[in-house]
C-alpha cells in the first residue's frame, strides 16, 4: 500500500508540471492550447534525437528537451496564436478558432515522431543516467523518483507562490480577470503572453524528458493521454489555481492507483472523467 501511495504521488508530480503550464496559458492568456500534449511529447523526441547522436548526461538532456519546448511554445504563439487573436472579430470566435488551430497544430508533431518511429516507443539510452533503487523499510524509491517529486511539487508551489506574492504574478491574475482593464493599467499583454507560453512549453518539456525517464520510454500518442487527463485536472481544481492544480493532480493520480488496486485496470483513463 505504501509502495502505491509513492508511486500515485510521483505520478502526481508529473501531472503538475504538465497541467501547470496549461493551466496558466489558458487561466491567464485564455488560449486553450489544444498542442500542449505535442509540446510534450515532441521536446522529449528532439531530446531523444539529439542523445541518439551525442552521449549526454540527464541534466543536458532535461534542458535540450526545456528549452525545445519553450522555443516551440512561442512559435506557436507568435505564428498561429497571436494572429488568430488579433483577426478575430469577436472573443467567442475567437476562442474556438484558437482550439482548431491547436487541434490542427498537434498533429504535425505527433505525425513527424510517428513516421520517424513506425509508431515505437522511444526512450533515452540508459547511459544518459544511471537508475538506482533504494529500499527503505520495505518500500522501493529510485533516483529518477526522487528527482521528479523533487522538481515537480517545487516547480507547483514555487509558481503559485510567485503567482500570488509578485508583482508580475498579479499583472498575470490581472490578465485573465479583465484584459481590456489590466491594459488601461499599464500590463503589457503580448510580452506576458510570450513568457506564459515560453514558461509553459518549458515545463511540458521538462515533463515530457522526466516521464521518459520514469517510465524508460514514451509513444507518439502519449501527450493525447496527458491531454485529457489534464484537463479534467484544471476543470477540478479551476482553471488558472496553481494549488488547484496540484489537488487534482493528486486527486486523479490516486484515483487511477485505486482503479489499478482493485480493477484489472481497463478503467484507469475512464475515470479521469
Amino acid at each position: 500500500m505504501v509502495q502505491d501511495l509513492l508511486n500515485a504521488t510521483t505520478l502526481a508530480s508529473i501531472y503538475v508540471l504538465f497541467a501547470l503550464g496549461m493551466s496558466l496559458v489558458w487561466g491567464t492568456i485564455g488560449i486553450l492550447n489544444f498542442a500542449h500534449g505535442s509540446i510534450f511529447m515532441f521536446s522529449a523526441f528532439i531530446a531523444y534525437l539529439v542523445v541518439q547522436q551525442i552521449p549526454l548526461g540527464m541534466p543536458a538532456v532535461i534542458a535540450i528537451a526545456m528549452v525545445s519546448g519553450a522555443l516551440i511554445a512561442v512559435a506557436m504563439q507568435y505564428l498561429v496564436f497571436q494572429p488568430i487573436m488579433k483577426k478575430a472579430k469577436n472573443p467567442h470566435a475567437g476562442e474556438l478558432q484558437l482550439v482548431i488551430g491547436g487541434i490542427g497544430l498537434s498533429a504535425i508533431p505527433i505525425s513527424f515522431a510517428q513516421r520517424s518511429t513506425l509508431s515505437n516507443p522511444f526512450g533515452f539510452s540508459a547511459g544518459t543516467f544511471e537508475t538506482q533503487a533504494y529500499t527503505i523499510g520495505g518500500v522501493i524509491i529510485t533516483n529518477v523518483m526522487i528527482i521528479i517529486l523533487i522538481v515537480g511539487l517545487g516547480l507547483g508551489v514555487g509558481t503559485a507562490l510567485w503567482i500570488r506574492n509578485s508583482k508580475k504574478g498579479l499583472a498575470l491574475r490581472a490578465l485573465g480577470v479583465d484584459p481590456e482593464v489590466s491594459a488601461m493599467m499599464g500590463i503589457d499583454r503580448p510580452k506576458l503572453a510570450l513568457a506564459t507560453m515560453l514558461y509553459s512549453g518549458a515545463l511540458a518539456g521538462l515533463a515530457g524528458a522526466l516521464l521518459t525517464y520514469y517510465f524508460n520510454s514514451i509513444t507518439s500518442e502519449s501527450g493525447d493521454t496527458l491531454l485529457l487527463k489534464a484537463f479534467a485536472i484544471i476543470i477540478l481544481g479551476g482553471v488558472g489555481s496553481i494549488f488547484g492544480v496540484i489537488l487534482g493532480s493528486f486527486i486523479l493520480a490516486f484515483a487511477e492507483f485505486a482503479v489499478l488496486l482493485y480493477t484489472n485496470g481497463s478503467w484507469v483513463t475512464a475515470v479521469s472523467f
